[in-house]
């Protein structure tokens, strides 16, 4: 019989309330993705501050050093690690999340560019960014993103994870499929699933064009988004979020959870949330919402950060993996 992964709730560990940090940023700290040092873990995420032309938010990119328990807060940063995108481009509204990684010695970062329309909230991109400052900063290739929308995924290509599997990068992201008004009087919300692009430089990518490698689980208006796969015990794991596409930011019971899919090969994916084995608390900051997922294998040990509440107004925390849990598992 199949069982689900035990997690150790750590909890959260992070506020970004309680530190001042970058461009005036006040709350939210989204998508935590961690990048792992020798002495310590450098968290990155992604916080907002008010556009003073027109009072909506701007996500900028920060960062928190913490011991590799992640028990002790070391260091805040207070400094730009990217800045966003001049008038028109991609990035211009904002940048959430950006995933982090080394390869060859070299750290690599691909981004999700925001940028508002008229007739739909946002459109978004992925850029692609190089640091030279050992992960203190990073800068953008160029202007525009080096994956966008294209003939069968028209808008809302973002979300990007990306890992180097089996002799290529691999790159998990989000894409929309449509956006459509499912409220009376409602502004439109969008759908989007989980895609699979691969590529021999990291900058160059290859789309699976339009194919969804996670199946839905609610209908087919289910949203999916932020994609983190690793490779952990003979499998490769993923975590993502998911949640119903309308009525989700006051209505805790359509809001954001965390799905779970395994594969052996990268190419079939077997979705099954129950195994995962995160779900949301009794009480306290995650026990309405479960969002913005990241695995991180760091010393044998396999950790899960993600946000809680409010699409983590106040933070992010994190789960361990009990290691002979998977032992459990059976095919």
């Amino acid at each position: 019989m199949t069982k689900s992964l035990k997690w150790n709730k750590i909890g959260k560990v992070f506020d970004p309330t309680q530190y001042g940090l970058i461009n005036g940023c006040k709350e939210f700290a989204q998508s935590p993705q961690a990048l792992e040092f020798n002495d310590f873990v450098r968290v990155y995420f992604s916080t907002r501050a008010r556009d003073p032309e027109n009072g909506k938010f701007l996500s900028h990119i920060a960062y928190v050093d913490m011991s590799k328990d992640f028990r002790e807060i070391l260091k805040v940063s207070n400094t730009s690690v990217i800045d966003l995108g001049v008038l028109g481009t991609f990035d211009e509204h904002g940048i959430f999340p950006i995933n982090v990684m080394r390869h060859d010695d070299r750290i690599l970062a691909y981004t999700c560019g925001w940028s508002r329309r008229s007739s739909t909230s946002v459109e978004t991109g992925i850029g692609f960014a190089e640091s030279f400052d050992s992960g203190a900063t990073f800068e953008k290739l160029g202007s525009g993103p080096i994956v966008g929308a294209s003939l069968n995924e028209p808008f809302l290509v973002g979300d990007a994870f990306v890992r180097y599997f089996e002799g290529k990068f691999h790159m998990w992201y989000m894409f929309g499929i449509k956006w459509a008004v499912m409220e009376e009087e409602a502004a439109p919300d969008r759908v989007y699933k989980i895609g699979h692009a691969t590529s021999m430089n990291g900058i160059d990518w290859k789309k699976e064009e339009g194919l969804q490698v996670v199946p839905d689980k609610l209908h087919e208006n289910e949203s999916m988004a932020l994609p983190t796969v690793e490779f952990f015990d003979g499998r490769y794991h993923m975590f993502f979020c998911y949640r119903e596409s309308s009525d989700f930011r006051n209505n805790s019971a359509r809001g954001y959870r965390l799905g779970y899919a395994y594969s052996y090969d990268l190419k079939s994916w077997v979705r099954n949330d129950k195994l995962g084995g995160a779900v949301v608390s009794k009480t306290g900051w995650d026990s309405e919402m479960q969002c913005y997922p990241h695995l991180l294998k760091m010393g044998g040990d396999l950790f899960l950060l993600y946000n809680g509440n409010e699409f983590g107004r106040f933070g992010f925390g994190v789960l361990k993996l009990v290691r002979n849990s998977f032992d459990r598992i059976q095919n």
